[in-house]
């Protein structure tokens, strides 16, 4: 069943007028209040004031006129395509069309055979690439956990390397300097026979985090973006607030102060080349307020990044933001509500590009295999919903009502057998649907053990090589830093 790039936008948290006014408000943050700004960013500041905006190197302060926002973000694509390698996985990311995916930057994982968190390694990041490759729910592969087993030299090409043997599927992460961006784009170039393709059906992002909330330019996420921007490789403009510590407490002033971060950053990448794709990337959360910790669970959260969506329809830019996060930090009921509802509303916001929907626990710094099969199925249901319910002829069955007639039972009937299996969400096999004396043969399972048997079905299964053989020899010909694994 393919539910990627379903139609949302059901659900409105935003009113009309909610959205002018907070649009309003960022335009007037930008304009009264603006940036400040981390050393070294001299060429970035210079390209700002001579398009229009006002530095004052005396306060370390940028401000934007109203007319310079506007005019500048209209240049930016209204629809971004991200290709997947394989051109069964490309995603549109375009008015109210959804994809869900994996995300985050996790440091341990629940061991497969422990059930201990420990920390995370290249490997990891090689399986459940592999795992997300035969998940069809889960669109896209953005790199989920921090490999703590390669040196930070050796750190960006070991990555995008190990997420292109692992899956065909768009593979989106950071990068952790600018050298590091030129080893990825060699490798990608390479891995797609030459600059010409790769720039024709770019199949990598880069999330570029250029704003360190409130409102600062960070010099090295800011030079990787204009980078990334000078290459037209797509970029997500990462920013994450958190409402009560680094934006105000309630949500509207959450939006407002992000919503002016974003468009400043996407003003910025328009200068330094007009047209680039890029998305908008405001990934509005919460803090919870006894300990100053990251909220990821928090319904707020799930209502907040559906208004992302909306703010970003407003200027016609696609966007990227969160749902799936959970406080919980094992696969529980805990973990299963707060993605539920978290993800549901994104998807019927209309978000383009939802990251951490698969996976994470313990509020993005842990992982389990398990949960990665969970929420593939949670993200199923969810773009299930998005398609609706077909009122036609066909589906109506006014026909086959009258052939049955009263009494009758429709179990054999043609009708039944052509529509049973596209008319209801099948699932991965992780929900359980038998009577209770089956459930019991087969050893009185819980979601969370069904969903590790899948894994190791799946992990267990012969490998299937992303790359051919040639190149990735010549990759590693290429880069000696790649690690074995």
């Amino acid at each position: 069943m393919n539910l990627k790039g379903l139609p949302g936008g059901q659900y409105k948290p935003l009113s009309d007028r909610g959205i002018a006014t907070i649009h309003d408000t960022a335009l007037m943050i930008l304009e009264e209040v603006g940036f400040t700004y981390e050393s070294g960013l001299d060429q970035v500041l210079a390209l700002l004031e001579s398009a229009g905006a006002k530095v004052d190197a005396g306060t370390a302060r940028v401000t934007f006129p109203r007319t310079f926002i506007e005019e500048h973000i209209r240049s930016a694509p209204e629809s971004v395509i991200l290709y997947s390698r394989d051109g069964e996985n490309d995603l549109d990311l375009g008015e109210d069309r959804v994809h869900l995916g994996t995300g985050g930057a996790a440091v341990r994982i629940v061991d497969m055979e422990t059930g201990l968190y420990r920390s995370t390694t290249l490997k990891d990041l090689y399986l459940l690439g592999r795992l997300v490759h035969k998940l069809e729910n889960i669109h896209f592969f953005l790199r989920p956990c921090i490999p703590r087993d390669i040196p930070e030299t050796a750190y960006d090409v070991n990555v995008f390397y190990t997420c292109f043997r692992a899956t065909t599927k768009h593979v989106m992460a950071g990068v952790n300097d600018i050298e590091g961006f030129r080893k990825v784009l060699e490798l990608a170039t390479m891995v797609a026979g030459g600059e010409k393709v790769l720039a024709q059906k770019p199949f990598i992002s880069i999330i570029t985090s250029f704003a360190i909330s409130p409102l600062k330019l960070c010099t090295q996420s800011t030079t990787i973006m204009r980078e990334a921007v000078l290459n037209k490789i797509p970029v997500a403009l990462s920013c994450a607030p958190m409402a009560g510590s680094t934006s105000p407490v309630t949500m509207a002033a959450t939006l407002a102060q992000v919503h002016a971060e974003q468009l400043a950053g996407i003003a910025l990448c328009q200068i330094i080349n007009p047209g680039a794709p890029v998305i908008y990337g405001g990934i509005p959360g919460t803090a919870n307020m006894r300990n100053m910790a990251y909220q990821g669970g928090a319904v707020e959260c799930g209502m907040m990044n559906a208004a992302i969506h909306q703010m970003a329809r407003h200027i016609k830019v696609p966007n990227y933001n969160s749902s799936g996060l959970t406080d919980s930090k094992v696969p529980d009921g805990q973990a299963a509500w707060e993605k539920a509802i978290t993800t549901l509303l994104a998807a019927m916001g209309g978000s383009n590009y939802v990251h951490h929907a698969a996976g994470m626990l313990d509020s993005m710094a842990g992982l389990a295999y398990e949960q990665f099969v969970i929420d593939d199925e949670i993200i199923g249901m969810s773009c299930k919903v998005l398609k609706g319910i077909d009122v036609d002829p066909e589906h109506l069955a006014l026909e086959v009502i009258k052939d049955v007639g009263p009494g009758g039972n429709f179990m054999i009937h043609p009708h039944t057998l052509k529509h049973m299996r596209s008319e209801y969400f099948p699932g991965n096999g992780v929900t359980d649907r038998d009577g209770l004396s089956r459930w019991e043969q087969q050893g009185r399972m819980d979601a969370r053990e069904r969903a590790r048997m899948i894994v190791g079905k799946i992990l267990d299964a012969p490998e299937e090589p992303c790359l051919p053989a040639d190149v990735d020899l010549a990759i590693r010909e290429k880069f000696s830093e790649i690690k074995t694994i």
